[in-house]
């Protein structure tokens, strides 16, 4: 009796909040938020108001039963040191895990590109609009702001958390004032329109994709489990839920209310502008709002969510693209490392320079491949491999994380049409 008291205890010590879950889970949420929150608006109000309302009651459980089955699979590797691209190897042997690492690949390398743009556009326009500067060479400023955010991950994964923890203190404040900021500015542009209930269902199956990319935090899971593993061994994916579950609370308390708050104080016509200019909608208040605070705070904003994203998103990036070279290649590790961080610096410095549509980006590769990974890979797994039983979640969770996951990549390849 006394042994199973003791063991209850143990249990409930291990599975209690720490301050390193409180880090772990503020570089989660950080590594959501970046470009996808900054445009949700734009998308996701697009559709009109009670569209917005669905969305904001489903993202919270899409986000949160997705991630923690993809930390799961992490967590079934028998190597206690395996990543996603090893653990992937494991369970569907070579030619699967060269396929899937190469979706992942894709699924978090065109983040890293939106990133590299989303950054120069914000300062670009923060430049033009708010310091009354002429713009500078295009090659010139992504080269430079590309490479200062990159420096932040060669200098290692522990000072990356770090910083993104840091960051995300006053990321969290500011977003919240900036949401409380903008509620005397709210009209009834928005609600008053006459929602179309037939045309319901596909306008929110339509916007599904943005949700999926402006929540997703799968890039840094990888490391995230294997940390909890170290720590806490077979109790890990306890830790794993519980860090996932407030990660998911904590972007649909304070991301929900700031695309409600920013929806509600612009108008259908203003939210088309910001979309057309290919700006965060950070950007686009600043440009049309006369307070100080919304020009100087919305740019910082932008800002420091797209850096402090773009670390996890890199770090995810690179692992993928060394997985998939290490799978088909004899080149030593270290040469394969150096060359995967060239590649991706050089592309995204490039894509930056030409300027695509980011929501475009965003919609057309972004979202269908991180859907893959992120909703369907681990669902599918939790059926075909024998060291996912344990992580099994409930049938409901595993059928409504499947349906997500196709939604998206159905609603990517119907708007293609």
């Amino acid at each position: 009796m006394q042994n199973a008291t003791s063991s209850t205890a143990g249990a409930i010590k291990k599975t209690k909040w720490t301050y390193k879950d409180f880090t772990w889970t503020l570089s989660l949420f950080g590594t959501a938020v970046g470009a996808g929150v900054l445009f949700l608006p734009i998308k996701a109000g697009a559709g009109g108001f009670w569209p917005l309302v669905i969305l904001a009651l489903i993202a919270a459980p899409m986000t949160w039963f997705a991630h923690k089955s993809l930390a799961r699979f992490v967590l079934s590797a028998k190597n206690p040191d395996a990543d996603i691209t090893d653990t992937v190897e494991e369970h569907f042997g070579k030619q699967g895990a060269n396929l899937i690492t190469f979706a992942y690949f894709f699924a978090i390398y065109p983040i890293v590109l939106i990133y590299g743009v989303g950054i120069t556009n914000t300062v670009d326009s923060f430049m033009v609009n708010q310091l009354g500067m002429e713009s500078a060479p295009r090659w010139i400023l992504s080269g430079a702001l590309i490479t200062l955010m990159t420096a932040g991950v060669v200098f290692g994964k522990e000072l990356m958390l770090k910083a993104t923890s840091a960051m995300v203190y006053p990321l969290v404040f500011i977003l919240l004032a900036l949401s409380l900021f903008l509620i005397p500015e709210w009209n009834t542009s928005m609600v008053t329109v006459s929602p179309d209930w037939s045309s319901m269902p596909s306008v929110v199956w339509l916007a599904i994709p943005i949700i999926v990319f402006s929540f997703n935090h799968s890039p840094v899971i990888s490391q995230f489990a294997k940390e909890q593993r170290r720590v806490y061994g077979e109790d890990a994916s306890n830790k794993t839920d519980m860090i996932t579950g407030g990660a998911a609370m904590m972007l649909m308390t304070f991301v929900m209310l700031f695309v409600f708050s920013v929806v509600l104080s612009l108008s259908p016509e203003q939210l088309a502008q910001a979309k057309s200019e290919n700006i965060s909608v950070l950007s686009y208040l600043a440009n049309v709002h006369a307070s100080p605070l919304i020009s100087i705070l919305g740019p910082i904003v932008a800002f420091a969510a797209i850096t402090s994203s773009y670390f996890g998103h890199f770090l995810g990036a690179h692992e993928g693209l060394v997985g998939l070279v290490k799978n088909n290649s004899t080149m030593p590790i270290k040469s394969i490392n150096k060359l995967s961080m060239l590649f991706i610096v050089i592309t995204t410095w490039i894509v930056a320079i030409i300027n695509p549509s980011i929501l475009g980006m965003i919609e057309t590769i972004g979202a269908p491949m991180i859907a893959t990974i992120l909703f369907l890979m681990p669902v599918y797994a939790m059926y075909k491999v024998p060291a996912m039983a344990k992580y099994k979640t409930s049938a409901p969770v595993r059928i409504f994380t499947a349906f997500c996951g196709i939604a998206a990549i159905t609603s990517v390849i119907y708007g293609a049409l």
